[in-house]
């Protein structure tokens, strides 16, 4: 297992110590947000739904792919891969 880094927007990087990209172990999509968001139970429910999977508004890309079009959480990480994590903003 190697490490992938994540970049985050600005409305997630609190929950990082204000980081823009942190290096997180995992294999597969759904192992490193799990591994990110292990034991911080606000920023796990900004990301995922009741049922396990990504909440609707949240849009996490391997490159420029969309990994929901790829293998959704269950995608595996090549090594040295960086995800983008996205939130929509509502407002006006």
């Amino acid at each position: 297992m190697t490490d992938v880094t994540i970049r985050l927007p600005t409305p997630l990087r609190g929950f990082v110590g204000g980081r823009d990209q942190v290096a997180v172990p995992g294999g597969t999509v759904r192992e490193v947000l799990l591994a990110l968001t292990a034991g911080q139970d606000a920023f796990h429910e900004r990301l995922f739904a009741a049922d396990g999977e990504l909440r609707r508004f949240v849009n996490v890309y391997l490159g420029r792919d969309d990994v929901r079009r790829l293998g959704g959480l269950e995608t595996a990480l090549p090594a040295g891969a960086t995800l983008t994590v996205m939130v929509a903003l509502a407002g006006g």
